[in-house]
């Protein structure tokens, strides 16, 4: 599986919830403070490559898998295909 990328904030619960999900089914990943790194709004879309307005946005590999609801479907696929 490749590396897991997740941008997130502190305070955030969803950002929690997909560390702790990874660190659950022991993916390989990096979290991304985003305001530690001054990582700013319009940085992360040219990333994305599309308008984003929360947090986390995750990655599998170069892949954007979206937020949270999305990357616990994203996990849930790989179980269960």
């Amino acid at each position: 599986m490749k590396k897991i990328t997740i941008f997130g904030r502190p305070g955030c619960g969803f950002c929690t919830r997909a560390k702790q999900l990874c660190e659950i089914k022991a993916f390989n990943f990096k979290y991304i403070d985003i305001w530690a790194e001054g990582i700013s709004q319009t940085d992360l879309q040219k990333t994305i490559g599309k308008a984003v307005s929360t947090v986390p946005q995750i990655f599998h590999g170069n892949e954007h898998i979206g937020g949270f609801t999305e990357f616990e479907a994203f996990v849930k696929e790989l179980v269960h295909p």
